[in-house]
This record gives C-alpha cells, sequence and structure tokens, in this order.
C-alpha cells in the first residue's frame, strides 16, 4: 500500500533500497527486545483498544469501511462475552490519509491511551511511519492491509496478503491463460514499485515479455498518455497497482481507447467490492482482481459475515478483501489473548504461533515465526451485478513468505 518515498527505477537498486528500509524499520522477526514496557491497564472490567483509519483525506473512500468492520468486529465480541471476561473499550482515531498523522495517533493510543492492541494502517507509509512507536513501545500493531512484503516485525501482526499470497498467483493465473507480455502501471509509491520488481523478476524466469512500465502521483486523473502508450505496446494484459481515486480515470481513459477485457485484460491488485461500486460495474465488468476473499463467497462464516454487516450498515454496503482481513485481525488477537490467557505483549507474542480463526475468507493461521497468516489466494472477476465473481482459488491456504525464501528467481530481490 502507499508511500510517498520515492524509488529508483533500476530494479536491483530499488530492492537494495526497501531491503535497508525494512531493515531498518522492522526486520528483526523473534526479536522480542523493547525499549519501554507497555503502559496498557488491563486490571479492570474495561480494556482499551484502537483503531486507526483514515476517516478524511483522499483515502477515506477505501478505509472508512476497514473502519465499520473493526467497529462490528469488536461490539460482536463485547456481545459474545468481551475478551478474558472484559469489555473491549475502542478508541478510534482519523488517520486522515497522512502518515505522519497515523504516526501522531499512534503515539497517542501506545502512550497516552495506553491500548492493550492497535487495528489499522492502510498504507504502507502509514505502517512505516507508525512501527517505531510499536517496537519502542512494545506495543501491538494489526496491520490487515495486502502490501509488498520484504518486512517483519516483533510488533505487527499482518493479517492482510503478503506477495506469495497475491502477486505470485496473479501472475501464476495469467501465465495459465496462455499471457506472454505484460505492461506495468502503478501509482508511484513504494507497494506498485515493489510489485513491479517482483513481477519483472518473475517475468524474467517465467518467458514474460515487459511491454512497458508507467507511473503516476497519488490521485493522479491524467492517464491519456499513458493509455495510449498501453495501447500501442500491444501486451496481453495489463499488471496494474494504481489505488485509490485515481482507479476511476484509469480505467474511463482504458474504456475511452477501445480497449477491452478481451483484447487486453487488466489484472488489479488494489479493486475490490467498493472500488467497483465507485467507480461503476458497467466500467469495470471483466475485468480481473487478484485477493483473498470476495464478498460471493458462499460458506456460512461469509454469509453471516455480509448479513450482520449489511444488517448493521445497510443492504446496499459490500464487503471487500480489505475491511475483511481487518475484521479477521481483531478476531485474531482475540483467539490469541484466549490462548495466552494473558493481554501482556510478550506473552501474545509467545502464543501467537499455530493461531487460527474461521475468518469469513476461510480458515487463517498465524506463522509465529514472521507474525504473517496463512491465506486463500483467489482469482476473481467483475460481474455486471457489481461484485466479484471467483474464476480460482488455490487448493489450500498458502504459508506467507513476505521475504520470497521459497521462490529462487527472487533471490535477487531480498539478498
Amino acid at each position: 500500500m502507499p508511500n510517498q518515498i520515492r524509488y529508483t527505477r533500476n530494479a536491483v537498486t530499488l530492492l537494495a533500497a526497501i531491503a535497508v528500509l525494512t531493515a531498518g524499520c522492522g526486520s528483526r522477526a523473534g526479536d522480542t527486545t523493547a525499549a519501554t514496557q507497555s503502559c496498557a491497564d488491563t486490571s479492570g472490567p474495561t480494556v482499551k483498544v484502537g483503531a486507526i483509519n483514515s476517516l478524511s483525506g483522499g483515502l477515506a473512500v477505501s478505509e472508512t469501511v476497514i473502519h465499520d468492520a473493526i467497529v462490528m468486529a469488536v461490539d460482536q465480541i463485547n456481545a459474545s462475552g468481551g475478551v478474558l471476561g472484559k469489555q473491549l473499550q475502542l478508541i478510534s482515531e482519523d488517520g486522515a490519509s497522512e502518515p505522519a498523522v497515523f504516526a501522531e495517533k499512534a503515539q497517542k493510543l501506545v502512550n497516552n491511551d495506553c491500548v492493550a492492541a492497535v487495528f489499522g494502517g492502510y498504507t504502507s507509509a502509514s505502517r512505516k511511519a507508525m512501527l517505531p512507536t510499536f517496537e519502542e513501545g512494545n506495543a501491538l500493531l494489526y496491520y490487515g492491509q495486502q502490501y509488498e512484503g520484504l518486512e517483519s516485525s516483533p510488533n505487527i501482526f499482518y493479517s492482510g496478503a503478503t506477495t506469495n499470497q497475491q502477486i505470485i498467483p496473479a501472475l501464476d493465473y495469467l501465465k495459465s491463460q496462455g499471457v506472454k507480455s505484460l505492461y506495468l502501471v502503478g501509482s508511484d509509491y513504494v507497494f506498485p514499485r515493489t510489485s513491479n520488481a517482483i513481477v519483472k523478476a518473475y517475468a524474467q524466469a517465467n518467458g514474460i515479455e515487459i511491454k512497458g512500465e508507467d507511473y503516476v502521483p497519488l490521485d493522479s486523473t491524467n492517464f491519456a498518455t499513458i493509455i495510449n502508450k498501453i495501447r500501442t505496446a500491444g501486451a496481453d494484459a495489463i499488471f496494474n497497482v494504481v489505488v485509490g481515486g485515481s482507479l476511476t480515470s484509469f480505467f474511463r481513459e482504458y474504456n475511452s481507447a477501445g480497449l477491452t477485457p478481451d483484447k487486453m485484460p487488466v489484472m488489479s491488485m488494489c479493486v475490490g467490492e467498493e472500488e467497483v461500486r465507485s467507480i461503476g460495474a458497467a466500467t469495470l465488468t471483466g475485468q480481473l482482481s487478484s485477493w483473498n476473499y470476495y464478498q460471493t463467497l458462499n460458506t456460512p462464516a461469509n454469509n453471516a459475515f455480509v448479513a450482520d454487516f449489511k444488517a448493521r450498515y445497510g443492504a446496499d454496503r459490500v464487503t471487500s478483501d480489505p475491511m475483511e482481513s481487518a475484521y479477521a485481525a481483531v478476531q485474531l488477537w482475540k483467539a490469541t489473548v484466549d490462548k495466552a490467557k494473558s493481554f501482556a505483549v510478550p506473552e501474545i507474542q509467545q502464543a501467537a504461533g499455530g493461531v487460527s480463526v474461521n475468518a469469513p475468507e476461510g480458515t487463517v493461521t498465524i506463522d509465529g515465526d514472521n507474525h504473517h497468516v496463512t491465506k486463500t489466494a483467489r482469482i476473481g472477476k467483475v460481474g455486471n451485478d457489481g461484485l466479484i465473481h471467483e474464476v480460482w482459488a488455490s487448493p489450500q491456504p498458502i504459508a506467507p513468505d513476505p521475504f520470497l525464501h521459497g521462490y529462487p528467481w527472487a533471490a535477487g530481490i531480498t539478498g
């Protein structure tokens, strides 16, 4: 997800820079040394927990629904008796779509409000801005969004997809469909640039030609030049890591140029049900997305989740992967506290490995070494009903591999 830091287009230099960045910001899985001890007070009948989401600014359209899911998860836990017999008191903060504000609000929640855990963060920039507060304060952040990988911290639990659970399955699917060339497009920040560096390494190892690569500033609405380049390049498909409000302009220009899913399909990393709803189904019908969850999954857990969400927030609302993984993050924290029989951070860190919940997306299980979770990869296609329908799923949940150690072709990326 977004980070304002610019990186060189050279893949080797880019990824070396990212490796240095993550090494300094939380690549220390298993290192439980912290500068201070959490000030959370869990001795009374209530326990404070925090949420940080952008409720204003350019990312509010994507993050408000995530906050809704966190609120619902906390309310459901309280209704079922709380955690270790204690009711949760949720303190919500607005990150205002700015990493610096996320850092400020994280400090407030950890150091002043003394919460037992925080749920939130959306962009990679927001996560990296908050990370020092959680490590130095020995506090816990449950980060529920898919991201570029190459990070692991003892004070962060990552319930969204890492690279081998979203990007690589998307590439495997395109390859299985006969795609031999790609055009890469993204917003200009760390998630798209890192994602596309991984795509290029995969492509080189799998005989896929990269026809072009372009980036636009966050919230850009000018895609005429890029779409013209894409149209003339003649790639088999587009690998799309454009995010937020820019997606509307991107797909509008794509359609105006006469491109279609039959001629040149778009595989998107950041188009979920909420984005389809805001952009319009007619604009996106037939396009592909790679996620771990869709509203249309027909399982008892998801049917109950969707029904509860709509009953609470309105029949016209939709559920999506980012909000579902945030909802699952709250459930994972509760399950880990239950297993540890403690709200203390060291006990939670020690107990986390192997903790599972039956989330709406399916069973997710925490990896105790890297604090990511197992996830089922799913490729979906946008229907004319405005929903995304699964067309492929991995046979079983995929173990998280944030540093891509299991992929020989990625050795140059992670060092």
